[in-house]
């Protein structure tokens, strides 16, 4: 991706609203749709980089307010950059730390300018600027990265949000006049809560910008998914075609389903790596809780329908006493199997796009998960 230029992004194939593309990066081509697992701290919790790429992963998403806390994006930067620090050799994308608006709220005040924060770590002032987040991340030398964006809560009047969606477009009209590393792409993001005229005055401002793609933020904080998905429609058919549509932190299979339907390209969530480390597994039919006591003498796989290596490797009865003994391993096993369902649902969808097929796989699915259903909590 060239600063200031072309998104870098091609749509191969579309069925329906889906669309199956190719996003380049100067650290190679992401298969679209994709799902990027979170490491926002430069690593994805107990998975090693050659393991994530074993499983077929070629972008992920750190954060960079968390690098810039610990150890610094300078000393990232003097140790060769992100990339390098963390021996990942694909993409990377970078949230901006404007979620921390919203998570860390109690120690965040916010002003035209940016973002002031007490930080969790010390106590020590944290600002944040439109212009500052772009060099951070410039600084760590990621693939993509994002705007500043003020997140409004949920429940918020509609003349808070208004407020969000004003600070967000000066913000990104700012972060544009930053320079970029080259090949850097630099993503805006489209705020509004749910009030579909405020996310339409977002959409259409970002969107007259020349930026290389588009997020759709501020959802699955609260709403009621109905919401959270017409919200999700209404957005996606405002941004470019011919750019990445990326919907941020939705995260559940069904959600990932649908918002495939719609037209997003990529998605974040950190569901598949915390519910695993809280015992929980995705699989085609449902949800297994591990640490369930009818799993004590289950010889089975936690799917039989799935090649991960826990799954050819381990029983059920076995990762529940992992993870009743505090092993370490069981958040490892349960990491990989999650993450492996992850990418073998974007694969699959992607294959059912390119072959006209992608509503009936998606029906498909979310019956045999909904109907067949391990176990639910």
């Amino acid at each position: 991706m060239e600063p200031n230029g072309q998104s870098g992004f091609t749509v191969v194939a579309r069925d329906g609203g889906a669309r199956q593309g190719r996003l380049l990066t100067g650290h190679g081509a992401v298969e679209t749709p994709a799902f990027m697992p979170v490491g926002s701290k430069g690593a994805v919790k107990a998975m090693a980089p050659d393991e994530l790429w074993a499983l077929g992963y070629r972008l992920i998403l750190a954060n960079a307010y968390h690098l810039n806390q610990r150890p610094g994006e300078r000393l990232v930067q003097e140790l060769g950059g992100l990339h390098r620090f963390m021996a990942w050799p694909g993409a990377l994308l970078t949230d901006s730390g404007g979620y921390q608006t919203l998570s860390l709220a109690k120690l965040t005040s916010v002003t035209d300018n940016g973002v002031r924060l007490r930080s969790p770590l010390d106590g020590s002032r944290v600002e944040l600027t439109p212009e500052g987040v772009v060099a951070m991340q410039r600084a760590l030398g990621v693939d993509i990265m994002m705007t500043l964006d003020e997140c409004a809560p949920y429940p918020a009047s509609a003349q808070r949000v208004l407020r969000s969606v004003e600070l967000t477009t000066r913000w990104a009209e700012r972060s544009l006049k930053v320079e970029r590393g080259q090949g850097q792409a630099l993503f805006a993001i489209v705020q509004g809560g749910v009030y579909p005229n405020l996310r339409e005055l977002s959409a259409r401002q970002l969107t007259a910008m020349p930026f290389e793609g588009f997020a759709v933020g501020g959802l699955s904080v609260g709403e009621p998914k109905a919401q959270m998905l017409d919200i999700a429609a209404l957005v996606c058919e405002l941004l470019p075609k011919d750019h990445p549509r990326y919907l941020m932190g939705v995260g559940t299979p069904q959600d990932l389903l649908a918002g495939i339907a719609l037209g997003y390209d990529l998605f974040d969530c950190v569901l598949p790596t915390r519910n695993a480390r809280n015992g929980n597994a995705f699989t085609a039919c449902g949800v297994i809780s591990i640490k369930q006591a009818r799993y004590t003498r289950d010889s089975k796989p936690l799917d039989a329908s799935c090649s991960c290596r826990p799954c050819q490797t381990f029983s059920r009865a076995y990762l529940r006493h992992l993870y009743l003994s505090g092993d370490i391993l069981a958040a490892r096993a349960l990491t990989e199997h999650n993450l492996f369902f992850y990418g073998r649902l974007m694969s699959q969808a992607r294959a059912a796009i390119v072959s006209g097929a992608y509503q009936t796989f998606s029906a498909g699915l979310l019956e045999r998960m909904s109907e067949n259903a391990v176990d639910r909590e």
